[in-house]
Parts: C-alpha cells; sequence; structure tokens
C-alpha cells in the first residue's frame, strides 16, 4: 500500500442497513459511511465514540472504509457565534475560542496514534473529519488511517463563511489519493465539494472512492453528491453529522434553540455509485452507520462514456496548473 504523492448524552440505537449483494467477479469494496456528532469540548469523549463507532463498522458490518463526518474530533460549533460583529470581539467570545482551541487534535499526536493502532489492529481504512491546532491555528481536516497506521490528511481549502474565523486555509501541499490495494480514496470537506478545480485537480489523481465529510443537511446536497459522482464517475461516501442541542455543554447558547431536542445538524448521509444512483440513504433523524458492497468493475464501466481528465478531457483547449507545494510563512535556511 502507498500513501500520499463532555459526556455525551446515550446516543440513539443505530439503525441497521442492508448491504448491497456481493458482484460476482469478486473485486468488492465494503463500506461504511457514519452519522453521528462528537460531545463538543470533550476531546476524550469524542475520541472513545470515533473508536466505538469504527470498530462497529468494521466488526459488525464487514466495512473495509469507515467515513466519519466532518469535525468529528474538535467538533463543529453550530450555531455559536463566539461573540463576533464586523469590527469587534468580545472577552466572552476569545475564552470561548480557547475552549475550542483546547479541544483541537494536534497531528502527529495521541488522538492522531490511538486512532492508528485501531485501524492498524482492524486492518482497515478509515477517513476522519477533525479539528487539526498546529500554533495559533485551527485547520478542518480528513485524517487518512489504514492498516499501516496514519498516512496523511487534507486541510480544508476555504472554510466557508463564519468558519473563516475558527479555521485557517490549507494549501495545496495536503491534496493526498491514498491507494489502499484495491481503490483509491481522497477527500473534499463540505463546500470544497463545490469547487470545481479542486474537483479536477482530484479526478486526475484517479480519485475511486471520493470521500466528503460534511455537515452539510440541506435536501439539495445530495444533488451535489450525486454530480460529483457523475462527474467523477467515482463511488461518493457523504458522511454528515446528527446533532441536537442537547449535545452541546449547558452553557452554550446556540441560535437555533436551547430546546434539548432541538435538531442543529439534520445528518443526510448518503452512498453514490459512479452512475450517480443512491446505494444507501440518504439518513435522516438519528445516528447510524448506511453501509454498502462496491463492485470495483463498475468504476471501469461508468468511464466507458465518460472520463472528465482522459477521453472527455481537451487539454488542447484546457489546461489547469495546480500547484502542490507547501506555504510557509517563514522559511529558514
Amino acid at each position: 500500500m502507498t500513501a500520499p504523492i463532555p459526556a455525551a448524552p446515550a446516543a440513539p440505537a443505530t439503525p441497521a442497513t442492508s448491504a448491497s449483494p456481493a458482484p460476482e467477479s469478486g473485486r468488492t469494496v465494503t463500506v461504511a459511511v457514519v452519522q453521528a456528532a462528537a460531545p463538543l469540548f470533550d476531546t476524550r469523549a469524542a475520541l472513545t465514540r470515533a473508536e466505538e463507532l469504527i470498530r462497529e463498522a468494521v466488526t459488525e458490518r464487514g466495512a473495509e472504509v469507515v467515513v466519519l463526518p466532518e469535525a468529528f474530533l474538535g467538533g463543529y460549533p453550530k450555531g455559536l457565534d463566539f461573540g463576533i460583529t464586523v469590527g469587534s470581539r468580545t472577552p466572552a467570545g476569545r475564552e470561548l475560542f480557547r475552549r475550542y482551541h483546547a479541544a483541537a487534535v494536534d497531528v502527529p499526536g495521541p488522538e492522531v496514534d490511538t486512532l492508528a493502532a485501531l485501524t492498524r489492529e482492524l486492518g482497515c481504512h478509515a477517513v476522519v473529519g477533525a479539528v487539526e491546532r498546529q500554533g495559533g491555528t485551527l485547520y478542518c481536516v480528513a485524517l487518512f488511517l489504514g492498516p499501516d497506521g496514519y498516512l496523511g490528511l487534507h486541510r480544508k481549502l476555504v472554510p466557508t463563511a463564519a468558519e473563516r474565523y475558527l479555521w485557517g486555509q490549507g494549501d495545496g501541499s495536503t491534496l493526498p489519493v491514498v491507494d489502499t490495494g484495491t481503490a483509491r480514496l481522497g477527500a473534499a470537506i463540505c463546500w470544497e465539494n463545490y469547487m470545481p478545480l479542486l474537483r479536477t485537480a482530484m479526478y486526475a489523481k484517479g480519485v475511486d472512492l471520493w470521500c466528503a465529510p460534511t455537515v452539510d443537511d440541506r435536501d439539495a446536497w445530495q444533488a451535489t453528491l450525486r454530480h460529483i459522482a457523475l462527474e467523477g464517475r467515482c463511488f461518493v461516501l457523504g458522511a454528515s453529522q446528527y446533532l441536537r442541542r442537547d449535545a452541546l455543554p449547558a452553557d452554550l447558547r446556540p441560535v437555533q434553540g436551547d430546546e434539548p431536542d432541538t435538531v442543529l445538524i439534520g445528518g443526510g448521509s448518503v452512498i453514490v455509485s459512479p452512475l450517480g444512483e443512491i446505494l444507501a440513504g440518504p439518513l435522516r433523524d438519528g445516528e447510524g452507520i448506511l453501509t454498502a458492497v462496491f463492485d470495483l468493475d463498475d468504476l471501469a464501466r461508468a468511464r466507458f462514456d465518460f472520463d472528465p481528465v482522459g477521453h472527455y478531457a481537451r487539454p488542447d483547449v484546457f489546461t489547469l496548473h495546480v500547484d502542490e507545494s507547501a506555504r510557509a510563512t517563514v522559511n529558514t535556511v
């Protein structure tokens, strides 16, 4: 295999889902998409929950690849404003950011080591959404892990709207595609999936399993993921959080309301075929795990009549330059 060129409230029961029957060719991979939320500002509990969900997906559902939602480790503070108005910050907002910064994970670090040990033990691959801490800056990332442990990460290139108060921007140096030995994994986080040039760059790297950790729960998001499956002729694994008010610490006041059962992020996780067919989901109204068995020969069948960076491309008319160099503020020699 090659790698890149709060105590939580009781979780609802995880619904079982039926995997599609294995194809006759035998070139298959079983995947799982997890829809859940970890407790905010409690990294230990979040890590424990991630371990439990990955283990369940592998040992009880037979998954070889598991995808967890955006910001699962570190948390997605939906509905919090951090005391920000244009030209102004508050002491309370600064203290809230301190708590958020403290809940993020270091890469490398103990949380990543724990997940790496788990995927080595289980012999699986996992893509896990996290908030990475580097100095005073946080990044929204997707961690890649496998039977060989930690394989690399992708940093979200453009945080969306108010996320820019919290997260820095990634650069071109973290656009990995990981070869599992049977298929190639890549990831785009939430609204990065709307970036056509990013998609094109990832298609050129030969992505077979497109992982989309997110917190976008809109019905319209389903069209986006189905479009990517059709455009990239790849399988798409969309993992969203399902988050209620009672998963947040009691002292917080999300704008959506303070009733315990108020839904802050409504799920919508889904698995899509390379021809845009929904294989599992969308999952609504609670936590759960979706599974599917992919016939990898479907990749060739789908690319027969469309390959966006191959026989359906026009390099004489269009070209794309991708800068994958790391961008450091200070360079020492």
